[in-house]
């Protein structure tokens, strides 16, 4: 047998059985499931079993080690002036503690083993400063038998005064609101063919006028109600109105991408301001400059000279169609909202923004400012809110009212309307957000369910009576019930406890 082991293998033979060797792991190695490299043993013996791992293994640690040496050798040491201030740093905390624990500055503790753990952990500090490494038991199971640690049983009794945590802490308390008469239906006023989209009553509150789809301007007689004039000129549905204040002028912009100044004592057009790309949806009068600020589908406010009818500033920044403006004395002295979810404050003399309101989730169509107050209103699909001027700070959400909000109007009594989409009217205490009522209103015979909608509003002068233009082609007046007492309707509000979240 010796001698048959000190024979010498033929280079031929030792190729023959490196070459069977490896077929055979190719048929056997996926169902054993051991890798095996083939090396040659000392002693010129053969064998399938690794003894050395495999290369990958070995390339991955190397890079692994490469990564670590290049990303934070730089910082394995600190720089010797910073190390030196963290020391003298370590010295200064342990001076402190060593005199907090002579009682100087604070009592005794509680436990004397407390004492002896603070100590030891003061040495275990100070021999990780001077390099000395401790080992820490902090996670150690402890045996049966051992002592437990100090506050096993219950924390240090404290010293301290009573505790305040359970002490129910003050919610805010709501504000009652203010009893309003109900609101009711005291005209309706048939003319128009078209859905009524534009209302606006006249200084003198003598008459109004109101704009539709079907590409007339009507005048009415407000205490009456008959039709006084017909204005035609637009091609298009108009979509805003106003009539100056100190000027005997009208005027009216459309879908037609027309603004027009009407003479009220000519009965004609006497001024057009061309600049809008697309149909203009909104305008508004400053009310003691001789401007005109206008808002449409082009997604731009714009800012004309009554007169010259040159066009003063170019108010961009919204992105989607301007769907209402509003103009006050006081900066911010342009008001627009948007159907991108905005409402932007301008500064009319740099024209520029001055703020952007992001609050509301979907299109913002309709803006109401109050008439002696500084604060306004804006109005989106399910959601009103009311802000206070110049910042823009949110004072209160109006929750209540479920639809697309078209129309808002506010008078002097803090009363506002909102008119939704679907046919809804709420009227709220302006100052508290309360809905105080809350009706449908009805459609004329022979229209459609579905177009009982508020598309415009309007209180008039005096704020006693309310107009709104309507998709069934009217004009609706509403009134106060004369006859109601806070008796007869009383007040339907119930305070909450919780506090209000914007």
């Amino acid at each position: 047998m010796t001698e048959v082991s000190q024979i010498s293998v033929s280079p031929a033979a030792r190729e023959l059985v490196r070459t069977s060797t490896k077929r055979t792991r190719e048929l056997f190695a996926a169902d054993l499931g051991l890798p095996a490299t083939l090396e040659t043993s000392p002693d010129h013996t053969y064998s399938t079993a690794p003894s050395i791992p495999p290369p990958q293994d070995t390339i991955d640690k190397v890079s692994l080690s490469c990564r670590f040496r290049n990303e934070y050798d730089s910082v394995r040491e600190l720089p010797p002036a910073l190390a030196q201030k963290q020391a003298d740093a370590a010295k200064m905390a342990a001076a402190r503690r060593k005199k907090a624990r002579t009682g100087q500055e604070q009592g005794e503790p509680s436990d004397a083993k407390v004492t002896r753990m603070i100590e030891g952990i003061e040495i275990k500090k100070e021999e990780a400063t001077n390099g000395t490494s401790a080992t820490s038991t902090a996670l150690t199971v402890r045996a049966r038998g051992e002592k437990l640690p100090p506050n096993a049983n219950g924390p240090t009794p404290q010293r301290d005064g009573p505790s305040s945590s359970l002490v129910r802490r003050d919610v805010v308390r709501q504000v009652k609101p203010q009893w309003h008469a109900p609101w009711k239906l005291m005209r309706v006023i048939s003319g128009h063919l078209g859905w009524v989209r534009a209302l606006t009553v006249e200084p003198g509150n003598q008459w109004f006028a109101s704009g539709a789809g079907d590409r007339t301007i009507k005048i009415w007689d407000l205490a009456s109600g008959t039709l006084k004039l017909t204005l035609t000129g637009h091609i298009s549905t108009v979509r805003g109105l106003a009539v100056s204040p100190r000027h005997p002028y009208l005027f009216s912009c459309g879908e037609d991408k027309k603004v027009k100044c009407w003479d009220l004592e000519a009965n004609k057009v006497i001024r057009d301001y061309h600049g809008h790309l697309s149909g203009v949806y909104t305008l508004a009068l400053h009310p003691t400059l001789d401007v005109l600020v206008t808002g449409g589908r082009d997604g731009v406010a714009r800012v004309w000279d009554m007169r010259t009818r040159s066009n003063v500033h170019v108010l961009s920044g919204h992105t989607q169609t301007v769907a209402d403006v509003k103009c006050q004395e006081a900066d911010p002295q342009v008001l627009s909202a948007s159907l991108d979810s905005t409402v932007r404050l301008w500064d009319l003399a740099a024209g520029k923004t001055m703020g952007v309101l992001t609050h509301h989730k979907k299109g913002v169509r309709a803006l109401a400012t109050h008439p002696r107050e500084f604060t306004f209103a804006s109005g989106s699909s399910n959601s009103i809110k009311q802000w206070k001027c110049p910042e823009g700070a949110l004072m209160q959400n109006f929750d209540g009212h479920h639809a697309i909000i078209n129309a808002l109007a506010v008078n002097e009594d803090d009363v506002m309307f909102s008119g939704g989409d679907n046919g809804t009217v709420g009227f709220w205490d302006w100052k508290t957000g309360h809905m105080f009522q809350s009706v449908d209103s009805v459609a004329q015979p022979g229209s459609l369910d579905a177009e009982a909608g508020i598309m415009s509003s309007v209180f008039d002068r005096t704020g006693l009576r309310l107009i709104t233009g309507e998709a069934d082609k009217t004009v609706k007046v509403w009134r106060e019930d004369e006859n109601a007492t806070p008796e007869s309707h009383p007040l339907d509000w119930k305070p909450t406890l919780g506090r209000q979240k914007f």
